[in-house]
């Protein structure tokens, strides 16, 4: 099949989780806007995720995967994603399912307009610390970027692919990835999705993640926005 989406699924011990997740996305190929399919960036997995990875890839010819060696973050599984797609748009969903991949097909009614679409987790089912936390770095990181976006770290988003590997990924620019599209002159939207309690497994972040890395993180941004080499080909022989 001749897919046009590749749905990109980090996974770090998440075992509790993945049958869950292969309903879910299974579900929604049945109803995506677009043709999709599904990667499993496996962080180095110290459970047994990866032997469940690899069965519910053997039961689905939409799923596929990439394991790492070792745990390498959640940037760099999401860039492993973007490098291994070869679809026209990459989406992000994370494997706890707080956020439901039937929304992909209400930001792929915007991705025709904008480069990048992201949702924004309305209502929102976690802890009063989690809110605030992740609700000042918004705002700590809408200060340094400029980039109007109000939830940066909903784990649902949709992105043409061309732009996604021109991003230049360190740790932690997961956050940034609006920003990152804006750098290339790209357009970005956010829009609302719903969002869930997580029902199984454990946050991968906590006050530390959430709160005072993004901040450091914002210097990072600064100093690779000022570097920052971007270009329009006018003309070409090739």
């Amino acid at each position: 099949m001749n897919y046009k989406l590749t749905i990109i699924v980090p996974v770090y011990n998440e075992e509790d989780n993945l049958e869950r997740v292969e309903t879910e996305l299974s579900n929604y190929l049945k109803i995506a806007s677009v043709p999709t399919c599904v990667l499993f960036v496996n962080d180095g997995s110290k459970d047994k995720s990866q032997t469940m990875i690899e069965a519910i890839c053997n039961r689905n010819d939409a799923f596929d995967y990439v394991l790492f060696q070792e745990n390498r973050g959640l940037s760099a599984a999401i860039k492993a994603g973007f490098d291994y797609a070869d679809t026209a748009l990459v989406g992000y969903i994370d494997s706890d399912l707080q956020t439901s991949p039937e929304d992909f097909n209400i930001l792929l009614e915007h991705i025709n307009n904008n480069e990048l679409v992201t949702g924004v987790r309305a209502d929102r089912k976690d802890s009063f610390v989690k809110n605030m936390s992740s609700k000042i770095a918004n705002g700590i990181r809408r200060a340094f970027t400029k980039d109007g976006m109000d939830d940066t770290g909903c784990p649902l988003k949709i992105i043409k692919t061309d732009y996604a590997k021109r991003i230049p990924m360190f740790r932690g620019l997961h956050r940034f990835l609006p920003a990152m599209i804006m750098l290339q002159n790209g357009r970005v939207t956010q829009i609302p999705v719903r969002h869930f309690p997580r029902i199984a497994g454990n946050a991968k972040f906590g006050l530390w993640n959430r709160l005072l890395g993004p901040l450091m993180d914002c210097f990072a941004y600064l100093w690779m926005k000022k570097k920052y080499i971007n270009y329009d080909v006018a003309k070409t022989s090739k």
